[in-house]
């Protein structure tokens, strides 16, 4: 059982930086694959970036060149690193992790991860 906890949001200038954090409890993150998510009002969420356990990264088309998913195993944190924001990166963020062992295959697809944080809002203006 892995517990997750978002920290880092908040409101930010067109073309600023932030850097989401998720801390890590219960088990440690190596053999996971980890995720971020964001999701605005009526709308499904949707897949941002994703980390294998190896430390292979993917990110969505949206954020690629802008966003990276630095992990720290020892620290047992999984971070989103957002430069040049955008309005319509405005949304709520969730960290994700699939379960145990499970591959980052389909990586952008909510359904396939076993646990998730509780959320941290970003906004752009």
């Amino acid at each position: 059982q892995v517990q997750l906890v978002e920290s880092g949001g908040g409101s930010v200038q067109v073309g600023g930086s932030l850097r989401l954090s998720c801390v890590a409890s219960g088990d440690t993150i190596g053999r996971y694959c980890m995720g971020w998510f964001r999701q605005i009002p009526d709308k499904e969420r949707e897949g941002v970036a994703g980390i294998e356990s190896d430390g292979r990264t993917s990110y969505a088309d949206s954020v690629k060149g802008r966003f990276t998913i630095p992990k720290d195993n020892d620290r047992n944190t999984v971070a989103l690193q957002m430069n040049s924001l955008k309005p319509e990166d405005s949304a709520m963020y969730y960290c994700a992790a699939k379960a145990k062992g499970v591959p980052c295959t389909a990586m952008y697809i909510a359904y396939r991860y076993e646990y998730w944080g509780q959320g941290t809002q970003v906004t752009v203006s």
